[in-house]
């Protein structure tokens, strides 16, 4: 690994930190201080990263990314048979990201946010619904696979968003990780059971 590239990865792995420590207010983590906590001069961030914005997404990317290695297309060979069904295999991924969600709130609060503020389709919303795609194999119809994947993303990041009050709305308590689990099992259930009457009413015609 080159030098540039260690510098590189140290202030990423320093504004992280940050990022954690000061519960994803990225207002409060100036440039300044990102360069004293990491050791270096304050030129290095626009040097690496343009500006302080452009290193804060970065940072947000590579931790998403490290959670969407475990299913990310150019890593894994979907056509290899895991035993697994599509409902057993989307509840296991869909849970790993609820958990990371959990387990990261400030990464992700402020990623989800950005989303939805500015919805593109290189977000790392849309990456994470390609991720969950590959785990739907049984169906031709790629709309309906689409749509619920999209489906389930947002379910998620809007219980995520109202993790606080999910309980009196959702009848979920999402700080708990078996209700959690829960809450994804019964969110695939009812989205592959209505895609699956579609599938039904489709093949009729």
């Amino acid at each position: 690994m080159t030098e540039n590239k260690k510098s590189k990865n140290h202030i990423i792995e320093i504004t992280t930190e940050l990022i954690r420590e000061y519960n994803g207010n990225t207002q409060k983590i100036t440039s300044r201080l990102i360069a004293e906590r990491a050791g270096i001069g304050l030129g290095s961030i626009n040097y690496f990263f343009g500006n302080k914005d452009n290193l804060i997404t970065e940072c947000i990317q590579r931790s998403l990314n490290k959670m969407l290695a475990g299913f990310a297309p150019d890593i894994m060979d979907f056509t290899e048979d895991d035993g697994f069904s599509d409902q057993s295999r989307l509840i296991s991924w869909a849970s790993q990201t609820f958990d990371f969600l959990f387990e990261n709130q400030e990464i992700a609060g402020i990623s989800i946010l950005s989303d939805m503020q500015n919805y593109l389709a290189d977000s790392n919303s849309v990456y994470t619904q390609k991720g969950f795609s590959f785990a739907i194999r049984s169906y031709q119809n790629e709309a309906h696979r689409k749509l619920l994947i999209f489906l389930l993303v947002s379910a998620m990041q809007t219980a995520f968003l109202a993790r606080n009050c999910a309980k009196e709305i959702l009848g979920y308590n999402l700080y708990s990780k078996p209700e959690r689990d829960q809450f994804i099992s019964d969110t695939v259930h009812l989205l592959l059971h209505d895609i699956n009457d579609k599938e039904d009413t489709t093949d009729e015609k």
